[in-house]
Order: structure tokens, then sequence, then C-alpha cells
């Protein structure tokens, strides 16, 4: 198991590049099994989840040409179904979860599909009812194993296009039945459906092969069905969360970073949300500059009373930046309430961060309040261990401000979501070493 031993104190000071976007690339990488035509996809990010991703992409029949370490082209002409129900492909699908997303294209391409219950961060349950009811409406029948975890999903008769209204506004659900329904006969209409930038450039690069959907940025989808998709080209946004990562590291231990090709206009309501705790966020055309932060005030609502940061669906504040935003708030002025409503697990990393000297009443699984030490106190070192990708840059972000040198075991889970952290944060004046 590999850790990071850093040296806090170290001011932050430079130019850095955010990577590709994960989340979007673990949906765009599924999308080329619906075409037997090249697909070639560039900026995708050299990380944990995704080369897992893409290996068992390999293992199940896809061609794949590296042209360079983030620009690939994938060609699906050649899938081996027995291998799709092996019981290998079922115990390494268990081990990621971005496979559930080979679901809804294998059912629209071949009419069946296996997986079993998926892996991923321990945040809390995780349910996938949205995805099986979704195939449902187009046709298909589904039967969950219980004792093996495994999902058996068949639509001999092929899909057939239908209204529905998503019971949640899952991101990878959404992702799943749009997959499903470019190939399946008529029109579907999805309501309630996620609207993130990753599911916008989903669908853009789905356009691109030849389907047809409207509506995309809002909640209500419409996707004619087409007899078969080609190749095409796409370019993958940068990662909205690393962006957001970085500025709470420029805020906390910087000495003026800036964040260069951002894509502002795909950062929502980001910028503004560390603005709300008191951080300078500067915009110069699609860089963000985070100038010194020796001091920085919690803001209140117009009516005065205490700041909320709550996570919700797109436009709303990604969950996955609930936890960068709770470290920098623990050195700012002022108190704010954190309340993650989609996960029951993702806060328990607080208490490493009280043990550094963090300020933080815990109120239950979804919910806890941070009094601010508007950087008179500082943390201190310790040793911690990464339960999760985001709860693991959070505690990195507490390590580098923090007095001493701490200790991150268990950093497979940092490793998951960014591309040689230790690296790019060196160059910008960390002091961080990998321990095998």
């Amino acid at each position: 198991m590999s850790a990071f031993i850093i040296e806090g104190g170290h001011p932050l000071k430079g130019d850095i590049t955010p990577q590709g976007a994960k989340n979007e690339a673990l949906q765009v990488l599924c999308a080329t099994l619906l075409t037997s035509e090249p697909v070639r996809i560039s900026n995708i990010p050299d990380i944990a989840d995704v080369a897992n991703q893409i290996r068992l992409l390999e293992d199940i029949g896809v061609k794949v040409t590296r042209h360079t370490r983030n620009d690939m082209t994938f060609q699906a002409d050649a899938l081996n179904p027995e291998y799709l129900e092996s019981e290998e492909f079922l115990t390494r699908s268990s081990r990621l979860r971005g496979s559930v997303m080979f679901l809804g294209p294998l059912l629209a391409r071949y009419g069946h599909a296996m997986t079993s219950k998926p892996g991923g961060d321990q945040i809390g349950r995780r349910r996938l009812d949205t995805h099986f009811l979704g195939f449902r409406k187009l046709g298909a029948d589904f039967i969950y194993d219980r004792v093996h975890g495994t999902f058996d999903i068949r639509a001999e008769k092929g899909l057939k296009g239908a209204w529905m209204l998503l019971d949640e506004a899952s991101v990878t659900g959404t992702a799943n039945i749009i997959m499903a329904a470019v190939l399946a006969k008529g029109e579907t209409t999805i309501y309630n459906a996620a609207c993130e930038p990753y599911i916008q450039q989903l669908c853009r690069l789905l356009n691109a092969m030849g389907a047809d959907i409207t509506g995309i940025a809002s909640n209500l989808l419409t996707i004619r069905g087409v007899e078969r998709l080609h190749g095409a080209e796409h370019l993958i946004l940068p990662d909205m969360v690393e962006v957001g990562s970085f500025i709470g590291m420029a805020a906390m231990c910087g000495d003026g970073v800036r964040i260069r090709n951002v894509r502002y206009d795909q950062l929502g309501i980001i910028p503004d949300t560390f603005r709300r705790l008191g951080i300078e966020v500067q915009q110069e055309d699609d860089d963000i500059v985070v100038p010194r932060q020796d001091h920085y005030e919690i803001d209140s609502f117009i009516d005065g009373s205490f700041m909320t940061l709550a996570d919700a669906p797109w436009p709303g504040l990604t969950p996955d930046l609930l936890s960068v935003l709770l470290v920098v708030s623990t050195q700012a002025k002022g108190s704010v309430l954190i309340h993650q409503k989609m996960f029951e697990s993702r806060l328990f990393f607080v208490d490493k961060l009280i043990d550094m000297g963090a300020q933080i009443i815990l109120c239950d699984p979804h919910r806890a309040v941070v009094v601010g030490h508007d950087k008179q106190l500082p943390l201190h070192g310790g040793r911690m261990t990464s339960p999760d990708i985001r709860a693991g840059i959070a505690l990195l972000i507490a390590a580098m401000s923090a007095k001493g040198t701490s200790r991150i075991d268990n950093i497979g889970q940092i490793d998951r979501g960014y591309q040689d952290i230790e690296q790019r944060l060196s160059a910008l004046g960390a002091v961080i070493r990998r321990e095998e």
C-alpha cells in the first residue's frame, strides 16, 4: 500500500492545468461500445479508475490504439460475447463502478447484458434502481441474483422508445438510459434527467456519432432512435472537481496560483461557492487566478443567517467538492454548515481533521458545522488514511497547509481520481514524497 509523506507549510506558486474530467471519461468510453467504427477520444485522464475501465474494454474485445498518453482510439467491432458472461468479467466489473455503464450500450447493441453490483467509493448507499427502471421502460427484463449480486438484463424483442420520469436525477442512470435509447425504435423522453456537463458531453458525442438527441443541458431529453451509429472524435472537458480542488489548495496554502484552461463556462456555481467562503477567485479569459489569501471570511445569507453549503443535482453544487470546501473552511474566519445530502458516509473523514486541530462538529452523517480558525491556529501534521477519492484530496490539502509532517495511507484512492498529483503539486512548491 502506498502513502504520501507531506511536509506542510510550503506555499504553492505558479501555474497548473487540470486533467480531463474523470466522470465524463468513464461515460464516453462506454459509448464507444455502441458502434463498430473507430471513436477517437482525447484529453483522457491517466488515472486508476479510467485505466481499469480501458483494460476492461480491451478484455471484452475492444481494440485500443494509444496515440499518446491521453489520446486514444477505440473500436468495438469484435466483442467477445462469452467473456461478457464469464465469472471473471462479473468479478472484475464488481470492482469498478463505471462498469455499470456498459449495460446500456450492450443492451442496445446486442439485446443482452450482465454485470455485478459495482464497486467504487464507499460513501454510503448508491442504489441502481434508476438504471433498471429505465431499462424496463424501454422494454427490457432483468433478474437480480441477490446471492451472487449479479444482474441479467435482456431485451429479446428489442428496445422501444418510451416516456419516463426518473425517480432521481442519477448521472450514471441517465447516461445508461441515454445510451440504451439511442438505438431503440421510436422516441424516448427522459424527464428529471441529470444535466451535468458530463451528460451534456456524452450527448454531444452520441450526436456526432449519428444519434438524435435534443434538450441537451436541460432535465428533459428527447431521443429519437436511429438504426446505427458511426465513428466520431471527442474532446473531454477539464475536470471541474479538480479545478475546485486547486482553488481550495490555492486558498489555504497558495502564494498566487493560476489554474489554466478551466472551461469557465462549464464550472457552474463552483467559483461563486468558494467566493462565499471569502476566497478571491479571479477569472482571466479561460484561466482562474487565486491570489495569496492571508485571510478569508465566510459570508452570510442576505438576511444575516448562518451560511450553509449543500450539494444538489446540477446546476447545483457537485457533492464531489464538499470535502474540499469543508477543509478550506477550517482556516476561514467564521462558521459554516456543510450539508452532504446525497451520501451518508462522506463526512466521516472529519475525525482526521479534528485530530489535526480543526474545530468541527459532526451533527449527523449528513451535516457538519465548521468553526474557522482564520489562519490563526494552523492545522498540525498527523497520520491519516484516505477513505475515498474526494476525502483523500481534502486530507492532502489539509496536510499541505499544516505545520509539521503528515502521512496519508491508502493513496490508491487519490490515484483513482487525480493524475500525477504529487509531481504536479511539487512543481508548484509542495513537498510531497510517495512511499511504497
